[in-house]
């Protein structure tokens, strides 16, 4: 599939926009113990979104330590599994620092919305919370954590997980959006490729994955605690992501800052806020996103291709 291109299209007044990051993107869903298939989100008991970005304003990012957060306990073969730890003292969240090239190696950030779907992007709405569950340069991390499993309750008996199954992929952009005197705010913008546009499914309209979207995207500062009344609770502390502190400078004493640069979702426990901007992005920025121009066939699926082994790709 790749990373598609995006066209100017037309001018939106004093309104300036600059690519941050482009890449590809895919949507997951878990539904909830025995059941199959969703209808609702009521029917979901995770929707993971997966960004792997392929080029940007720079070719290198940088990420957390590969020793650190669920990467690293990939790596030594003793991950917690998909829910986030143990209970046990060590932290768990990404931190520390290391280079990538995204234009030469893969890197995939493993995404987890709270309430089980998007914001609505053509709908003003409250604020969806999400946060990066994995980091990662190895593609069998995301599949590890896309299977099913099998496992015994002493209270349920028997229980089983379903594997992940595909929603959707496309392409994405996080960008700079300037406005006048404004601050500068961030955009995560999509467009899905497969399933086609003339094509719908049930968990796909439920969940609000639009065949394309514009939402605006908040990082939460990890060193701000939410309050007793706060809509987000949030990770627990020792799941947070901790920041090199050229990153962590950025906030100051503010809760959120845009996702600039978008280093910061390189970091297991990242926490942000997705906000409703548009369901037209040429409307709303004047700027067109274009898939590679392939037929609808499922043997151009990067999704099946890459995952096609471990999550149920049944809609595509």
């Amino acid at each position: 599939m790749g990373q598609g291109k995006e066209v100017l299209k037309t001018k939106t007044g004093d309104a300036q926009v600059e690519i941050q990051e482009r890449g590809e993107i895919f949507f997951f869903y878990r539904p909830k113990v025995n059941k199959e298939e969703a209808h609702s989100p009521d029917d979901v008991q995770r929707l993971y979104i997966v960004l792997r970005p392929e080029s940007g304003e720079r070719s290198t990012e940088e990420k957390q330590d590969a020793d650190s957060g669920k990467e690293g306990a990939k790596r030594k073969g003793s991950d917690t599994g998909d829910e986030g730890g143990s209970g046990g003292s060590e932290r768990e969240g990404g931190y520390g620092k290391q280079e990538v090239n995204i234009e030469k190696q893969p890197l995939l950030r493993f995404i987890v919305m709270g309430r089980k779907s998007l914001p609505d992007p053509g709908k003003k709405s409250r604020p969806y919370w999400g946060f990066v569950e994995l980091v990662t340069t190895n593609i069998d991390d995301v599949k590890s954590s896309l299977q099913g499993e099998e496992y015994d309750t002493k209270t349920k008996g028997h229980r089983h997980t379903s594997a992940a199954r595909a929603l959707g992929e496309g392409i994405y952009r996080i960008l700079r959006h300037k406005e006048g005197k404004k601050k500068p705010h961030t955009h995560l913008i999509y467009k899905l490729e497969f399933p086609p546009e003339d094509e719908c499914n049930e968990p796909q309209e439920s969940l609000n994955i639009k065949h394309e979207g514009s939402f605006h995207i908040q990082i939460k500062n990890p060193e701000q605690h939410g309050s007793s009344t706060s809509l987000y609770r949030g990770l627990q502390s020792k799941r947070k992501a901790v920041f090199p502190a050229h990153l962590q400078g950025q906030f100051g004493r503010l809760r959120y800052h845009p996702a600039d640069p978008p280093d910061f979702l390189n970091y297991e426990g990242c926490e942000f806020l997705l906000i409703s901007a548009s369901d037209n992005i040429e409307e709303e920025l004047g700027l067109e996103l274009q898939t590679e121009e392939v037929e609808a066939d499922e043997s151009c699926s990067d999704l099946i291709k890459t995952f096609g082994d471990t999550a149920s790709t049944t809609l595509f």
